[in-house]
């Protein structure tokens, strides 16, 4: 379909990493403001427009592994999952298992530095230091990993409908120019058009991870269980609440998906030597 040649590990680990920090750093700003947003406390008394780049550090450290592990791992099964199942490699059902199961593995090195992150755009800490501290104090080593379950249950269903919706747009131009890879700016509005539309149906599971990684709401009331939280922030705030920042969340996947995989495509083609 006029499609790259498939990159190698190296290809995809470093390509990765620069598109994962490119976006993550670029977008920061409309990352914290759709998770004040979404906090128990309310957009003002967690920040509002003020230090829109309260926790950068923690995204910054965290990008370059999240997004080459999710690559890595995702390049790997495509073809793996393949040659098991008889499937053509850019059939839906391999983008939407290949990029699911890449999305939990990118979680291992994702989560850490979301709680980090996130306690820090909404002013619970000054700095990473004082909040990685009071994670290790609190709640030991596996305070990092608070909301796991959480971050997965949204990343996959964003996986499953971002990744196939990008390879098949990705398809359908590249049809248009047989024997030919499509350009950046082509990948970049494909992953922008896919990002934009992921984000927006997975917001409810957004909002419900950022609340359980915060830990509790403004009365110290603790969340627990992504269902459970789902049910108490719809009793408390209805449809409204469950689309809280749903706004700066669909403006971030759409401009990130333009860069991040814009970004990923770009790097990938220069590293093979195909531009």
């Amino acid at each position: 379909m006029g499609l790259s040649p498939r990159p190698s590990f190296a290809t995809s680990l470093c390509a990765g990493a620069l598109a994962g920090t490119t976006v993550n750093v670029s977008l920061f700003p409309l990352d914290t403001i759709k998770t004040r947003l979404q906090a128990p406390s309310g957009f003002t008394a967690a920040g509002g427009f003020r230090r829109l780049h309260q926790g950068l550090a923690s995204a910054a450290v965290g990008s370059a592994p999240t997004a080459a592990l999710f690559f890595c791992s995702y390049e790997v099964l495509k073809p793996t999952l393949a040659a098991a199942r008889g499937w053509d490699q850019d059939s839906p059902s391999v983008h939407i298992i290949a990029a699911s199961v890449a999305e939990a593995v990118a979680c291992i090195a994702n989560v850490p530095t979301e709680n980090v992150k996130q306690k820090l755009q909404v002013g619970r800490f000054g700095g990473t230091v004082a909040c990685v501290k009071e994670i290790l104090q609190t709640q030991g080593a596996m305070g990092f990993f608070r909301g796991y379950s959480a971050t997965i249950a949204r990343e996959v269903p964003f996986a499953a409908i971002q990744f196939p919706v990008f390879e098949a747009l990705k398809g359908c131009w590249g049809r248009n120019q047989p024997g030919q890879s499509i350009d950046t700016y082509q990948a970049a509005v494909c992953g922008s058009v896919a990002g934009a539309l992921a984000g927006l149906a997975t917001c409810p599971l957004d909002v419900a991870k950022t609340r359980l990684m915060l830990g509790t709401d403004r009365h110290g009331r603790a969340y627990t269980g992504m269902l459970s939280t789902l049910r108490r922030i719809y009793a408390e705030g209805g449809a409204a609440g469950l689309f809280a920042g749903v706004g700066p969340r669909v403006a971030w996947m759409s401009a990130g998906g333009f860069v991040f995989l814009g970004s990923y495509e770009q790097a990938k083609a220069s590293l093979m030597g195909t531009v």
